[in-house]
């Protein structure tokens, strides 16, 4: 039983494993929270999320505007312009995870570091 008394059930875990997934893959939080804090164009997410390479930054932006929590505007201008942006539901999810990354901060010290933490 969770703490708002709904019985936990198969349905509800495979939904909240497969955002947590969703989320938790490495570098996507990130952009989700450099597009929440107001990173629009390639460069400004690039510099909004250090160490992560334009390769890596490109794909996370595909994958997220895929799952619907970026949107992505062509603006043919000269040059051609693209903008990227949170989409109602990637907010949103920003803002339910930002507890989540106050916690993480909160008990850094109780988290033990795996080896996947130091790639870069």
């Amino acid at each position: 039983m969770t703490p708002n008394g709904k019985q936990v059930d198969e349905t509800s875990c495979a939904v909240f494993q497969r955002t947590l997934e969703r989320v938790g893959q490495r570098w996507s939080g990130a952009v989700l929270f450099a597009a929440v804090g107001g990173a629009r164009r390639f460069g400004e997410y690039r510099r909004a999320v250090e160490g992560i390479s334009d390769r890596m930054l490109a794909l996370r932006l595909k994958e997220l505007e895929r799952d619907g929590f970026i949107a992505r505007e062509v603006i043919p201008s000269t040059p051609v312009q693209v903008l990227y942006r949170p989409t109602p539901a990637g907010a949103e999810l920003i803002a339910a995870l930002q507890p989540l990354g106050d916690w993480g901060h909160k008990h850094l010290a109780e988290l033990p570091e795996r080896e996947s933490d130091a790639r870069p």
